[in-house]
Order: structure tokens, then C-alpha cells, then sequence
């Protein structure tokens, strides 16, 4: 599972770039400044989960008792639903895709909220 979990953080992470790359290059002429903003934010928050997707795919193959794979579910799930309806947002100048936003912001709080718990509360055996 962990090899699934590395290759959807690699696949955000690459689509970041192609992302990052349009969104200055392609949309900076057409976008008011708080439009790029926004869509720079979708960027960003798809660049960090990636990565912390990556790093997640490394603790489970260091603890696979944990049993943090659903936090990886939630994160890439998070990171679809809120950067894809801040570049919707953005691209279709359809302001109701600001209201499913914060959905995903849930999912990726909750997602890592699972990961501290599952990573960081000792078992049994370990006390």
C-alpha cells in the first residue's frame, strides 16, 4: 500500500509543478492578483500534501503496525477537494466552488489529526 500512497504523492507533486508552471505563466496576464493568489494557494496546499504524502508512504513502511493508511486516503481526497475547487474557483469564475473548499480543508485536518494520533500515542508494547 505504501508504494500506491508514495506514487499519488508523487503524481500531486508533479501535477504542482504543471500547475504552478500555468498558473504563472499561462494565467498571470488574465488574473486579478487575488485570483492568482487563490490559485497559487490551490498550489501550494497540492505541493505540501504531496510531499507530506511521500513522508507518509515512508512511516508506513517504517511502522506498518499503525495503521495510518486512511489518513493517506483523507489527505489525497483533502488535497482534490481543496485545490481543485480553489483552481475551478479560479478558472471558471464560479464562486460556489469557494463553498466545497473548505470541505476538503476538513478532510486534510482530519487526515493528519489521524496521523498524529496513529503515529504518536504509544502501544502497549512500547510503554
Amino acid at each position: 500500500m505504501e508504494r500506491r500512497i508514495f506514487a499519488a504523492g508523487s503524481v500531486l507533486t508533479g501535477l504542482g509543478v504543471v500547475f504552478g508552471a500555468f498558473g504563472a505563466h499561462a494565467l498571470e496576464a488574465s488574473l486579478t492578483p487575488k485570483m492568482l493568489s487563490t490559485f497559487e494557494t490551490g498550489v501550494r496546499y497540492q505541493m505540501y500534501h504531496g510531499l507530506g504524502l511521500l513522508a507518509l508512504a515512508w512511516a508506513i513502511s517504517r511502522w506498518p503496525e499503525r495503521r495510518v493508511v486512511p489518513a493517506a486516503w483523507l489527505l489525497l481526497a483533502g488535497t482534490v477537494v481543496f485545490s481543485g475547487s480553489l483552481y475551478l474557483l479560479v478558472l471558471t469564475r464560479a464562486r460556489w466552488f469557494g463553498a466545497i473548499t473548505p470541505i476538503g480543508g476538513v478532510a486534510l485536518i482530519v487526515g493528519w489529526g489521524f496521523v498524529a494520533w496513529r503515529l504518536g500515542v504509544p502501544t502497549p508494547s512500547e510503554e
